[in-house]
């Protein structure tokens, strides 16, 4: 042991909200792979609850919070060949500046490429200089320099402080009541902090994309389209790979920005790009040179083990020396949808926004997208029905897509029921609808149905509103409280029929992950 080069990986830390076990996964293949290659690996983390702090995970474990004393007094004492901070999530990477700063050597992507694509200016500028799309956005300390700076991009803006974690105390915010409101409470979480505001692109889809590079070449480990649009934090929307509605020349757009930021970051090792497309446009939201939460799923998906090529070539292997030579492409659909917490909150609202509220994740896999989108809503416990009754309230913005949706659901045999507003768009449309109260308009309303276990699946899309609001929270609540299936978004209730509609034309099958992986990729 004693003449092997040691490699120091970074843990994540206490599991919460935006930071788990995923980033475990990432930490644990790394030193899998480290230890194979004939190094000895010294794993730092202050988790029981985690793989990587078990005692025959690593050659050593230091059970040690995450700061930058207590890990410069282990790197003093076991002076390592360098240390691994990109598989640990954000805790670790906040720390790859002042380590490198005391003479650490920081293995993988630089610490000063990590804090260009962190640095709000930095970035901004990297992307001018790369000829790539961004939303509007700015800076600011201040209310009136944000009611100015949202007045100049246009409401609604997206937003929150910098360097949080899981979007953390991020908002959408329509107008400047809400701004100031918004401002007082984020200044006070994060006095020293800037606060950063950017365009809200209503109605685009988002794109998730995972990415190793050598520092010369980069591989594309997979592309996530999310089912939910952009706005909603990325770990709690549901999201398919490979995407399964855009055109081959948005992918190939997609592609060739990875490429160029890779390129100008000099990553080595993984690297997580969020994307939105409107209007055709591909627009950059954020550039993680690091892993991302999404690593596990793009591996089984893929069946290529990701963060274990990462963590060699971290070591200084190239991607061909390690035969990644080209994009994976797979002939099954595999979609990953979050598991939420409601359930242990009575009352709690399960609306979805762009603060991260997911507790864990679940992957459906099928050779048909609805399929495995129904797997998904199984393994996380919201199994869609194949009958009964469907309650549709939306906000005026939606009725005109739910059409669609409440006519697929009445041609399978669901009978409709809806709110006023909601019904007369239906029943307008030829869509045979029952009519129901409002909470606050009287008795029997949806709440009793639910109550009555009369509903057996709810579609229920947020309205600004105040009085419609607190009408929609109740609905929603209580039908976490009695289990039945509720959507929040037109995308969600769009796979949602998908699903119905597999379920209906014929049995579900089972195959194990290694089957699907079997047939050889292309």
């Amino acid at each position: 042991m004693e003449n092997k080069k040691k490699i120091v990986i970074l843990g994540g830390g206490p599991n919460r909200i935006g930071q788990g076990i995923e980033f475990d996964y990432c930490c644990v293949h790394a030193v899998f792979a480290l230890k194979d290659d004939g190094f000895e690996t010294i794993m730092i983390n202050c988790n029981p609850e985690t793989v990587s702090t078990d005692y025959d995970t690593s050659d050593k474990l230091y059970f040690e919070p995450l700061t930058f004393e207590d890990v410069m007094s282990i790197l003093e004492k076991e002076d390592p060949m360098g240390v691994i901070v990109q598989f640990g999530g954000q805790t670790p990477l906040n720390l790859s500046v002042p380590l490198k700063n005391a003479g650490v050597r920081i293995l993988g992507t630089s610490s000063d490429s990590i804090d260009r694509a962190e640095d709000r200016e930095r970035f901004k500028q990297m992307l001018k200089k790369l000829k790539l799309r961004q939303p509007d956005n700015g800076t600011v300390v201040t209310f009136e320099k944000a009611k100015k700076v949202a007045k100049e991009i246009g409401y609604p803006v997206l937003v929150r402080p910098s360097y949080v974690l899981g979007g953390r105390a991020m908002e959408l915010i329509y107008d400047e009541v809400a701004l100031e409101r918004f401002m007082k409470k984020a200044v006070d979480a994060s006095p020293e902090r800037p606060i950063l505001i950017d365009k809200y692109l209503e109605d685009a889809i988002e794109i998730d994309v995972d990415a190793v590079a050598d520092g010369e070449k980069c591989i594309i480990c997979g592309i996530m389209e999310h089912i939910e649009e952009a706005g909603i934090h990325s770990g709690d929307s549901a999201c398919t790979i490979p995407p399964f509605s855009l055109s081959d020349e948005i992918v190939k757009k997609i592609k060739e920005n990875t490429y160029a930021l890779a390129k100008e970051l000099k990553v080595i090792g993984l690297m997580n790009i969020q994307f939105a497309i409107k209007n055709d446009m591909v627009y950059v939201l954020e550039v993680n040179p690091r892993a991302s939460r999404t690593v596990p799923f793009v591996s089984k998906a893929t069946g290529v083990p990701w963060a274990k090529i990462a963590a060699r070539v971290m070591a200084g292997k190239t991607l061909e020396m390690l035969g990644i030579t080209k994009e994976v492409t797979i002939d099954h659909i595999a979609v990953k949808e979050a598991v939420f917490p409601f359930n242990r909150f009575p009352g709690v609202d399960p609306v979805l926004g762009p603060e991260m509220k997911s507790t864990g994740e679940v992957m459906g896999i099928d050779t048909d997208f609805g399929r495995a989108f129904a797997k998904s809503q199984i393994a996380a416990g919201g199994a869609l029905p194949l009958k009964g009754k469907v309650f549709i309230s939306v906000k005026d913005k939606d009725k005109r897509s739910i059409v669609l949706v409440a006519k697929k659901l009445a041609d399978m045999g669901f009978e409709i029921i809806a709110t006023h507003g909601t019904a007369n768009v239906l029943s307008k449309s030829g869509i045979k609808t029952t009519h129901i109260f409002k909470v606050h308009e009287g008795r029997p309303n949806v709440v009793d149905l639910i109550k009555n276990r009369e509903i057996n699946l709810i579609i229920n899309t947020p309205a600004a509103e105040e009085k419609t609001q607190s009408d929609n929270i109740s609905i929603r609540g209580v039908g976490v409280m009695y289990n039945i299936p509720y959507i929040t978004t037109i995308s969600g209730a769009q796979a949602a029929v998908n699903g119905i509609e597999s379920m209906l034309k014929g049995e579900m099958t089972v195959k194990s992950l290694q089957e699907y992986h079997e047939t050889p990729k292309k």
